[in-house]
C-alpha cells in the first residue's frame, strides 16, 4: 500500500465495482450496471486527479466531486441489491468500502478547507 490510504482505497473499491458488474448475469440490466460503473470507478478517477490539483480551490473540488459519486455509488448499489441483481453479501461488502471512502472524504475536505491557504 502506497503513502496515499485514499488512493490505495479508492482504486481497491474500482476493481471492486468492475468485478461486481462483470459478475452480474441479470439480462435488462445495462442502463443500472452503466451508472453504476460510472459511479464507482469516478470516485478513484477524481481523488487521483486530485494530486494533480492546480490549486487549493481545484484540490478541494475534486475531492467534493468524489464524495458525490460516492453518494451517487451508494444509490446505484442500493438498487441493484433490491432489484435482486447483487446478493446480500456483496452489497454489504461493496457499500462497506464505499462507506468507508466516503468518511475518508469528508475527513479530507474538512482539513483541506480549515488549512491556511
Amino acid at each position: 500500500m502506497s503513502e496515499n490510504k485514499l488512493l490505495d482505497l479508492s482504486f481497491e473499491f474500482a476493481v471492486a465495482i468492475v468485478n461486481l458488474i462483470d459478475d452480474v448475469k441479470i439480462p435488462k440490466s445495462a442502463y443500472m450496471l452503466d451508472q453504476l460503473a460510472r459511479a464507482g470507478t469516478s470516485i478513484g478517477a477524481n481523488i487521483h486527479e486530485a494530486q494533480y490539483a492546480q490549486s487549493k480551490k481545484d484540490f478541494i473540488s475534486k475531492l467534493e466531486i468524489a464524495l458525490k459519486e460516492s453518494s451517487e455509488t451508494t444509490y446505484w448499489l442500493k438498487l441493484m441489491y433490491e432489484t435482486r441483481r447483487i446478493d446480500k453479501d456483496t452489497y454489504f461488502h461493496t457499500e462497506k468500502l464505499c462507506g468507508n471512502i466516503r468518511r475518508l472524504l469528508i475527513a479530507s475536505c474538512k482539513t483541506a478547507k480549515s488549512e491556511p491557504t
